[in-house]
C-alpha cells in the first residue's frame, strides 16, 4: 500500500513529472514513458516504485494532501487539517483541476477516498474504545472512516470543480460548520 511505504527522491521526481505533464494534457492521456522520460529514469524504475500512474496519483494524494493534515486531525483540529489540504490543492491548482476530471474505471474520487479512508480508519482504531460501535452493529470503524472520507473528498472535489472560488480558510470553516452541526440544526439556520 502506498501510504505505508517510505517516500524517496525517485517517487518525488515521478510525481513532479506527472504534475508537469498534466499542465498540458489530460491525465488519462499521459503515458508511463512520458512520465519516465520527463523524470529522467527508465520505465523499469517506474515499475519498481508504482504499479501504474493511478498508484502514483495515490502517492501524490497521500504524501501531499493526507499526511500533512494527519497530525492536525489527530489533535482534534479538523478545520485546520482541511485548510492545509485545500491550501496544498490550491498550490497545484492545474494538476488537481485535471485530476478531478479523471474518468474511466478509476476516478480521482476513488483514489482520494481510499487514501483518506485508510488514514481515518487507522486513527479511529488507534484512538477509539469503540463503545458506541459495539452498541450499534452497523456503526463500524470502516463505515465511520468511509463516511468522513467521503465528506472530505466531496467538499474538496466540488471546490476544485467550482474553480476554487472560495479560499481554503473559508471552505474549511464551512466544512467545520457542516461537520459539527446536525442536519436539523442546519435546516433551522438556513
Amino acid at each position: 500500500m502506498v501510504g505505508q511505504r517510505k517516500s524517496n527522491a525517485v517517487d518525488a521526481s515521478l510525481a513532479e513529472s506527472l504534475k508537469q505533464l498534466a499542465q498540458n494534457r489530460p491525465l488519462e492521456k499521459i503515458t508511463i514513458k512520458e512520465i519516465t522520460d520527463k523524470a529522467g529514469v527508465i520505465r523499469p524504475t517506474f515499475y519498481n516504485h508504482f504499479q501504474d500512474k493511478y498508484e502514483l496519483i495515490e502517492w501524490i494524494i497521500m504524501t501531499e494532501l493526507i499526511e500533512p493534515m494527519r497530525p492536525l486531525i489527530q489533535n482534534g483540529m479538523v478545520r485546520e487539517g482541511m485548510e492545509i489540504l485545500l491550501t496544498h490543492m490550491e498550490k497545484d491548482k492545474i494538476f488537481y483541476t485535471k485530476a478531478v476530471k479523471l474518468e474511466g474505471t478509476i476516478t480521482f474520487m476513488d483514489i482520494a477516498k481510499k487514501c483518506a479512508e485508510e488514514v481515518l480508519l487507522e486513527m479511529i482504531n488507534e484512538n477509539s474504545d469503540n463503545a458506541h460501535m459495539k452498541k450499534h452493529r452497523w456503526l463500524t470503524p470502516e463505515h465511520v472512516a468511509s463516511y468522513y472520507a467521503q465528506s472530505m473528498c466531496f467538499v474538496a472535489i466540488e471546490w476544485v470543480k467550482s474553480g476554487m472560488s472560495a479560499s481554503p480558510k473559508e471552505l474549511s470553516e464551512v466544512y467545520e460548520y457542516i461537520l459539527t452541526l446536525s442536519l436539523d440544526d442546519i435546516f433551522k439556520q438556513m
